[in-house]
């Protein structure tokens, strides 16, 4: 099977507002609640990934490709 570029993308979520909390404990990286965090996010979950921010009381700040440095 051959994929698409764009199933191979990464992008990053800069999120703000999220709390240490039962929910946020099964995350793979910690919050503080004081600055942003950011989350790598692939392609095929961007989706998934804002509605779980979302739910979990976070406001996205910004989202970008993890390339975007080198993309322009």
């Amino acid at each position: 099977m051959i994929t698409s570029s764009k199933d191979n993308r990464v992008f990053v979520y800069e999120v703000s507002g999220l709390r240490q909390s039962d929910a946020t404990d099964l995350n793979g990286y910690p919050i503080r609640n004081s600055s942003s965090i950011f989350i790598k996010v692939p392609f095929s979950r961007l989706n998934e990934q804002t509605r779980r921010i979302t739910r979990l009381g976070g406001t996205i700040v910004d989202v970008r490709p993890l390339n975007a440095s080198t993309e322009g």
